[in-house]
């Protein structure tokens, strides 16, 4: 930990993060005549390749220096972790086309904040010696209120489910289906978790850059860079896998459907290109509150978690997705959010409390 560790503002970036990440999608509704694939590989170019280069390139050191010098090791298992992530952002994307907003976001980002927080320290064998202090035990609270807000949300989602007439879902999810979509949920819950495992194998990368004269708040720019080109890959191939199979690989060019309608190519390519943007800002400030946590970080995963999850839901209210939903629904909805709220609050103090100003007292 370094002298500016600032566990508040950690959970604030944490949450503007979170903002991004559970906003992101609106931008691709507003697309037009566009397959999936079309719009996600769009979208993806920008998140995935141009903005990470471009962020890194401006706010941090030598960028091409620092990652020539790094460990061929590294760079490797940073690819690797982030093409699986990638996979699990391509299930992300499908669960969320077959369920929206607010049944989605519960369910895949349970499996992640579960898997994507205990794993790490688990793995590297540093969970007992977390649970050995009390800062670390209440950040565990703090994980395992999390996980029953996550809990209580995805149940408002089932029972919204139950309730909505299957027109009414097609309404506000055009292309529902229950089954595909809590499939592609549960894949991606599990597969998205391996991007912490990225950030810890590109370790080495953030410290050569803070050799290079980076500041600390910036030196995990680099990283994603390697990783998020990973997931390039794995998000690349199966996009064209879907091209091939549905004949859509023309549509990036097309002025034309196949029904001989107009395409809003243009607008198209500015939604997507916001999409990406909106989407990479939840990493940059993810990495930024990562930053500003103390040695307990690795509850920085359950911080983003819980954060695109409140916002997802709020979002999910203003598109009417709840539309057709009792009130019972929307209130075991609303005391999710407050569980989370509170699962933050707390995980937020007991970073606070491995603080040396707190420690000290």
């Amino acid at each position: 930990m370094t002298s500016a560790s600032s566990p508040l503002a950690g959970v604030a970036l944490h949450w503007i993060g979170g903002l991004a990440a559970a906003s992101f999608y609106v931008f691709f509704r507003g697309v037009k005549k566009w397959s999936w694939e079309t719009y996600w590989l769009a979208g993806g170019v920008v998140s995935w390749l141009i903005v990470p280069a471009a962020f890194a390139l401006g706010l941090t050191k030598d960028l091409p220096g620092v990652l020539a010098r790094t460990p061929p090791a590294a760079l490797v298992w940073s690819v690797l972790f982030g093409a699986l992530w990638g996979f699990g952002a391509v299930t992300f994307g499908l669960a969320m086309r077959y369920l929206g907003l607010s049944l989605g976001m519960g369910v895949i980002l349970g499996f992640c904040a579960a898997f994507g927080t205990l794993l790490p320290p688990l793995f590297h064998g540093e969970f007992m010696a977390i649970v050995g202090q009390l800062s670390g035990r209440v950040v565990c609270a703090g994980i395992g209120i999390c996980l029953a807000g996550i809990g209580v949300t995805s149940a408002a989602g089932w029972s919204k489910e139950r309730e909505m007439s299957a027109e009414s879902k097609q309404q506000t999810v055009a292309e529902f289906n229950f089954v595909k979509g809590m499939l592609y949920a549960l894949a991606s819950g599990v597969l998205s978790a391996a991007f912490v495992f990225g950030l810890a194998a590109a370790e080495p990368i953030a410290q050569l850059s803070v050799e290079a004269g980076t500041s600390p708040l910036w030196a995990a720019l680099p990283k994603l860079v390697v990783i998020l080109a990973g997931g390039f890959c794995s998000n690349a191939c199966y996009c064209a896998i879907l091209h091939w199979r549905g004949h859509t690989g023309a549509e990036y060019g097309a002025k034309t459907d196949r029904a001989g309608e107009r395409v809003p190519l243009l607008k198209n390519y500015l939604l997507c290109a916001a999409a990406g943007l909106t989407w990479y800002l939840q990493f940059f400030f993810y990495t930024m509150g990562e930053s500003k946590m103390t040695s307990l970080k690795f509850a920085s995963w359950t911080l983003h978690m819980a954060s695109i999850i409140i916002f997802s839901s709020v979002i999910g209210l203003a598109l009417h997705e709840w539309r057709g939903s009792s009130g019972r629904s929307r209130g075991l909805l609303v005391a999710g959010i407050a569980v989370l709220v509170a699962a933050t609050l707390v995980v937020g103090y007991g970073n606070y409390l491995a603080a040396p100003t707190a420690t000290a007292h």
